[in-house]
């Protein structure tokens, strides 16, 4: 019998949301040329494009990963954390990466992806206990943070992917 862990679950649903972003490649690089949309301040997701909403998830990855590290090795506890919808590294990143090709961007989130699911496994359950202090959300622990900022996050980005790329589709 296979005990399921806060880490198989964090990563099954990781993994889920990666493998619907990889099986759109074709469609989303047959797409162009995708609309440009605003990146700047708290604009809402929900607007992006293909191209936007890629360079995102490439990005948000990588800095939740970081961030996630940050409350493990921090103490002590709260540890500071995150940032908020308007930080300028945050919309910089995505409106220079935005331009690369799309199966870069989707390279990028496969290789993420493989990340946590090569590290999550490590935690103890003290770990996902540690405490972070998110600058707007408050006190909340590693298991909220993958929660809200990368495992929900990345599920909605995927499902906002495969719509865009159906209304493309439909001509609409």
């Amino acid at each position: 019998m296979t005990t399921h862990t806060p880490a198989a679950d964090v990563i099954d649903r990781m993994t889920t949301a990666a493998t619907a972003i990889d099986a759109l490649r074709g469609p989303i690089e047959v797409g162009p040329p995708w609309p440009v949309r605003a990146v700047e301040g708290e604009g809402p997701e929900a607007e992006w494009g293909a191209p936007e909403v890629l360079a995102h998830v490439a990005e948000m990855l990588q800095y939740w990963l970081g961030e996630v590290e940050r409350v493990l090795a921090g103490a002590p506890e709260p540890v500071p954390f995150g940032r908020i919808a308007s930080d300028p590294l945050r919309t910089l990143t995505i409106e220079r990466d935005r331009s690369l090709p799309s199966g870069e961007l989707i390279n990028r989130i496969q290789s993420t992806v493989a990340r946590y699911a090569a590290r999550l496994p490590d935690l103890s359950a003290a770990d996902w206990n540690r405490r972070g202090l998110h600058p707007r959300l408050g006190e909340m622990n590693v298991a909220a943070m993958l929660e809200r900022f990368v495992v929900t996050h990345l599920e909605e980005h995927a499902t906002q992917l495969t719509e865009a790329v159906r209304s493309r589709a439909a001509g609409s």
